[in-house]
């Protein structure tokens, strides 16, 4: 596989619903993920408010994984690669109901199913903070994933994933959920 071309990244701004819309209105949490207020999403950004995201891992019919590069335009992150879809969670959103959204959305597809709960941690860094519930889901649609979120995408196995980590510049998030990842399949209790 060859390093993805940049010159398909897409130019359009973003509407409701997609990466960058910064007057979203996000619920901030505390250390316990206990809602304590509300915010717009540009000012939890900018301010470092901690807030909840959905991360799907989502596979292929045979089990390989969608691996995208973000956008120019998102807020966070912008042009990296991730190996989950996702986003943040709404005001008054579930997880659950964000990971299934934001599924459909970033592949561009509906019908997909519940995406399966694997575990929650807190993500970290940089003056940034967010509650990160990771998913995993089966897609066997074909993918039109927006423009507006993904600027490549391609379907990888885990030793081409694995491959990649070195060579391609990741989110530090993406990369945070995907090592403990990891870890839960070795040790699901924990």
């Amino acid at each position: 596989m060859s390093t993805p071309d940049s010159t398909n990244d897409a130019h359009a701004p973003e509407g409701p619903g997609e990466g960058l819309n910064a007057d979203e209105i996000l619920d901030i949490v505390d250390e316990q993920d206990r809602v304590i207020g509300q915010s717009p999403r540009g000012e939890a950004y900018r301010l470092g408010l901690r807030h909840r995201c959905a991360f799907i891992l989502a596979r292929d019919g045979e089990g390989r994984i969608f691996v995208h590069r973000r956008t120019a335009h998102k807020l966070v992150f912008p042009s990296l690669y991730d190996m989950f879809v996702g986003g943040v969670v709404g005001t008054g959103e579930s997880y659950d109901t964000a990971a299934l959204r934001e599924a459909e959305e970033e592949l561009g597809v509906s019908g997909l199913p519940q995406p399966t709960p694997l575990f929650k941690f807190l993500y970290e860094a940089d003056g940034q903070g967010w509650w990160s519930y990771v998913y995993e889901v089966r897609c066997d649609l074909p993918v039109e994933p927006q423009v507006a979120e993904v600027a490549w995408h391609g379907f990888l196995t885990e030793a081409e994933l694995e491959r990649r980590l070195g060579e391609w510049e990741w989110t530090p998030d993406g990369l945070a959920a995907y090592e403990r990842l990891k870890l839960f399949r070795e040790d699901p209790a924990g």
